[in-house]
């Protein structure tokens, strides 16, 4: 059994979509990493997305862990020509559009951008490659990758997996074993 231990990057206090845009998380909350690294188990392997927010986080979690390289695999939605706009710019410039992402998640995707589908398809050969290698893997990722592993592991579509809050710095705790998926934890803050 492989336990994936997906943890959302640290904060990036951005008030506009973030995607492939690579701004930085701060980490500034010693006490919390703390807490997540006391949590998460010590044998693991840790591997994160590309981006710098979840490199950092990936970095302060991987003391006495073994670091696997950063993988692009694990990259946010490409929110592409909405990356950087606000929310209330996005309903504005495309009204239909931006309703239809959040209500009908699945081959709708942003101007330039990914749809739910396309990022599942992205990041499933990463899980794949890493089922089985370790008992425990700490992925630190974002919040879409995330949402699309849980849609995996409860057998959910992609809109019952949107309603689920995930904060910054939280746990979502899904196990992958013989007969199957499962969910054990979701956006648990330690």
């Amino acid at each position: 059994m492989t336990r994936w231990w997906w943890v959302r990057h640290g904060p990036t206090h951005e008030k506009a979509f973030v995607g492939w845009r690579d701004v930085p998380a701060d980490l500034s909350d010693t006490a919390a990493l703390a807490r997540l690294n006391a949590f998460l188990p010590e044998a693991a392997l840790v591997i994160s997305s590309d981006l710098s927010r979840a490199i950092t986080t990936a970095d302060a979690l991987s003391p006495g862990r073994t670091r696997l390289p950063h993988d692009p695999g694990l990259r946010e939605f490409n929110f592409g020509a909405w990356d950087g706009l606000r929310f209330d710019a996005v309903a504005a410039r495309d009204p239909d559009l931006s309703r239809r992402f959040w209500e009908e998640p699945g081959d709708i995707a942003a101007p330039e951008g990914e749809s739910w589908n396309a990022v599942a398809v992205r990041v499933a050969p990463v899980v794949d490659r890493l089922n089985g290698t370790a008992t425990d893997i700490i992925a630190v990722a974002h919040i879409g990758v995330i949402m699309t592993q849980i849609a995996l592991a409860a057998g959910t579509d992609p809109y019952q997996a949107m309603s689920h809050k995930i904060d910054n710095l939280s746990v979502t705790r899904l196990e992958h074993g013989a007969d199957g998926w499962k969910v054990t934890q979701i956006n648990h803050t330690p």
